[in-house]
């Protein structure tokens, strides 16, 4: 029913703390569009209403949660934005709920399951290929940044103030052009503007400076201006603003946002419950997955004991945090900064690089602590199984490297219930269907590859892991035992013409985060996959572009001249094409094989393809309308997007 507003108030009998469910609009999805055998989707959008006991040891690990106001019952209360997408007949539907954590307040799983053009693609009505819908899940994406604002497309949480409180804030800058004055928003509101300073870097490395000619002012409650310095710093530089903040947000209830609705939404068979049928819940099973900033969210969603519901169970049976690399977030600190990242990828003092970085429990050499992200879900019997995914980008800039090492360097074997894989040559995200090109902030064309594909079998093998039990397939990551995990300073051939590599990557300290800026106390080592001789790494999982190559795919690309040339430019890789003939390539002293020498006809690099695809199908990495769609592409010489 459109436009309804269907206000549930949950009797004392219900489950878990959601007491309020408000269905605030029933509409068709994607214009009643028909997917196989499960039919139509519906579109449920919703408010859900939580309480939380300070005094449950469950929640007192949230930061601050102990000074937000309560109600009279002595509870804290949040308001989350929930949108659901569910089979219009649950019984069509495959029974797994799919947590799509948003992304900055986006819905943007679709995006890579089914490929999506852009991001809340549902709010579009672009379904892509609907895979998840032909697959019969049920969808759901529940707003857990108490920094976001509601409005059409973001999906936030209300969480309590507090009001009063203060304190320092460190946030960094890179404009990326020459406007000057340059504007920026600040995470948080301003306590005293007088407070506000400002600092500037052409390196993450070099000291701090503060030219004469350079200032900063506030234009608002949470906005500035700087006065950039006319000499010395180009596009790139590193800005890094200091001030007083107020009224802090208690942000951390997001992990009990997730954890409460989600369990809810799982668990409750009452009428107040969407995805209720007949009295009891529409699924039984429950994948919680994210994208980047949402995956480190689970990453620390898991850390902080959040899989075990306020009545002891489960909340995912299993867990997807994709391209989170050995990071978590700046979510359940005050003053956290949930919404940035570091500028710089060198920039080894932020927030979201902390001890644990993996899985297993370890004790830091650094800090004496003994940790791991298992640790408390151990403890309690309520941890999922989990698929870790990662572009290659994050084991250049993100650490990736510690999920698979000990605090030595040495190689450490991930427990039995985690998989963990690496999708070769790819970068960070990329949209479906780009290709190849060239921005003037990156010294090299942009990699294009998008990993939906990859994505969609490894779903497949969650699902069947989490339904059935059969294992998924083994990891492919880079291993120091292997030999494929190794120092920067030998990871790529440095005698490819157009592929400059000079070995940087992201480091990974010990901070002293009570100062600002913080004060590095000791250094973790981290190392990058070893590539072949076309620069190509050797490890992890080479979707087909990469696998049969008409260029070489990095996970890496160095700023240009002129945007701070001596630091990768987050996020992005880089393709460098293959020379067509080997006349080609001799006058370019490329070592790299030719097309030509490769491929001596289009024939042959349409059939190394479909070997290529029956051996990654054959091996659960690949499904088979994917892989007839890449021989497809290979065919129209699309597969490559060169061009």
């Amino acid at each position: 029913m459109a436009g309804a507003l269907l206000l549930a108030t949950l009797g004392a009998s219900a489950h878990a703390e959601v007491i309020r469910f408000e269905v605030l609009q029933k509409s068709p999805a994607y214009d009643g569009r028909q997917f196989g055998d499960v039919g139509t989707y519906e579109k449920v959008t919703a408010r859900a209403t939580f309480v939380l006991d300070p005094t449950d040891p469950r929640n007192a690990v949230i930061a601050d949660l102990d000074k937000a106001p309560r109600d009279a019952e002595g509870r804290v209360q949040a308001t989350a934005d929930v949108v659901l997408l569910r089979p219009s007949d649950p019984t069509r539907g495959n029974g797994t709920l799919l947590v799509d954590v948003p992304n900055r307040g986006r819905k943007i799983g679709q995006q890579l399951f089914d490929d999506a053009a852009k991001p809340n693609s549902l709010d579009t009505g672009d379904a892509g290929n609907g895979f998840l819908e032909r697959q019969g899940y049920t969808v759901a994406w529940i707003g857990w940044q108490a920094d976001l604002p509601t409005k059409p497309g973001e999906l936030g949480l209300k969480s309590p103030v507090l009001a009063g409180i203060t304190g320092p804030v460190r946030e960094e800058l890179i404009f990326d052009d020459d406007k000057n004055p340059g504007k920026a928003t600040l995470q948080w509101p301003l306590a005293d503007p007088l407070k506000l300073a400002v600092t500037v870097r052409q390196r993450w490395n070099d000291d701090r400076q503060t030219p004469p000619d350079m200032s900063v002012r506030a234009t608002g409650a949470q906005t500035i201006e700087i006065q950039r310095p006319a000499k010395g710093y180009d596009a790139g530089a590193l800005y890094e603003v200091t001030y007083t903040a107020k009224d802090p947000t208690v942000l951390g209830l997001a992990f009990a946002a997730t954890r409460d609705i989600a369990a809810f939404l799982r668990r409750d068979g009452s009428a107040e419950n969407p995805l209720a049928l007949n009295g009891k819940p529409s699924v039984q099973h429950a994948i919680g997955f994210g994208i980047s900033q949402s995956g480190r969210f689970l990453r620390d969603f898991l850390h902080l004991g959040f899989n075990e519901d306020l009545e002891g169970r489960m909340v995912f049976d299993g867990l997807m945090p994709h391209v989170a690399g050995g990071r978590r977030t700046a979510v359940n600190v005050r003053f956290g900064l949930p919404n940035r990242n570091a500028r710089h990828p060198q920039d080894p003092g932020w927030q979201v690089d902390a001890f644990p970085f993996t899985y297993a429990t370890l004790t830091d050499p650094l800090s004496g602590r003994r940790d791991g992200l298992l640790l408390r879900c151990r403890l309690n019997a309520t941890c999922p199984v989990i698929m870790q995914t990662d572009s290659e980008i994050e084991w250049w800039s993100s650490r990736a490297s510690l999920v698979v090492t000990d605090l030595a360097g040495n190689q450490l074997d991930l427990p039995p219930d985690v998989r963990m894989y690496m999708l070769t040559g790819t970068p960070h995200f990329s949209e479906p269907g780009e290709s190849m090109r060239h921005r003037d902030t990156m010294a090299l064309p942009v990699n294009p590859m998008h990993n939906g594909a990859v994505m969609r079998a490894l779903l497949t093998d969650m699902q069947t892991w989490i339904t059935t039990g059969k294992q998924p397939p083994s990891s492919r990551v880079p291993m120091r035992g292997q030999g494929t995990l190794v120092d920067a300073s030998r990871a790529v051939p440095t005698n490819i013409p157009g592929l400059p590599y000079a070995g940087i990557h992201g480091l990974a300290s010990y901070i002293d985060s009570a100062t600002v800026p913080p004060r590095e106390l000791g250094h973790y080592p981290v190392f990058v996959p070893l590539a072949d001789a076309d620069g190509i790494s050797i490890a992890g999982i080479r979707q087909l572009a990469v696998a049969v190559p008409r260029a070489t795919y990095t996970g890496w690309n160095p700023r240009a001249e002129g945007y701070g040339p001596s630091a990768l430019y987050p996020l992005y890789g880089a393709a460098v094409p293959f020379a067509a003939t080997r006349a080609q390539r001799d006058d370019n002293h490329d070592p790299r094989l030719s097309l030509q020498e490769r491929y001596p006809s289009d024939a042959d690099y349409v059939g190394a393809v479909q070997t290529e695809a029956d051996r990654l199908v054959a091996e659960r990495l690949l499904l088979p309308e994917d892989a007839k769609r890449a021989v497809d592409l290979a065919r129209e010489d699309k597969l490559s997007q060169l061009h």
